[in-house]
């Protein structure tokens, strides 16, 4: 008889694992069975709560999105000015719980297999929706909507760009860098629109 109340253990503990395999394997070519071993529990188990390896798959990028989404929430709340949302947006994007090795290289490979599967891509629209509309909260209020539109896209490119280049061990070592380098662009953009008006 299954043990009640264990269920959301176990597919938490299964998702961490399928992050942490694919972190370790830097892509999506891990098997049920070396996740489920990961997390201590049977195959089987695993089969049961997620049933093909795409589902689990699935759970693991949405899990994602809502880690992220929840730390954007509660920073975007803390900020009072437009500029500090800014801010808020790419400090999460770059924290240490976000910009870990393992969790780079799941975005990373999640990124790649959306090319070939639907329900992945539609989990990162959903992630470059979000990150647009969170950086254009701040923008909107200190520039023109069409600049505010192209300063998102390039915020936005930013981030995963140093998301990729960190992923391929060819990027800044350390979430501050990362971050300080993004923050630069937004600083130069944002003068040279307040030079411009």
């Amino acid at each position: 008889m299954p043990k009640v109340g264990m269920e959301p253990l176990r597919r938490r503990a299964l998702i961490d694992a399928t992050i942490s395999a694919i972190g370790e394997r830097g892509s999506l070519d891990v098997t049920m069975s070396e996740i489920a071993g990961r997390a201590g529990v049977s195959s089987a188990l695993a089969h049961h709560y997620f049933g093909a390896k795409d589902e689990l798959l699935q759970a693991t990028m949405r899990r994602l999105l809502a880690d992220l989404g929840r730390d954007s929430i509660g920073a975007l709340c803390r900020a009072s000015t437009p500029r500090e949302r800014i801010s808020a947006v790419i400090a999460v994007n770059f924290s240490a719980g976000q910009f870990r090795e393992e969790t780079i290289h799941a975005w990373l490979a999640f990124y790649v297999e959306a090319q070939k599967s639907t329900a992945l891509r539609r989990l990162l629209r959903v992630y470059a929706r979000r990150l647009n509309s969170n950086l254009l909260s701040g923008l909107l209020a200190l520039m023109p909507r069409g600049e505010a539109l192209r300063m998102a896209e390039a915020i936005a490119a930013m981030i995963d760009g140093l998301y990729i280049r960190r992923a391929l061990k060819d990027g800044l070592p350390n979430p501050a860098s990362a971050a300080a380098l993004v923050e630069d662009f937004v600083e130069t953009k944002l003068r040279q629109v307040t030079t411009a008006r």
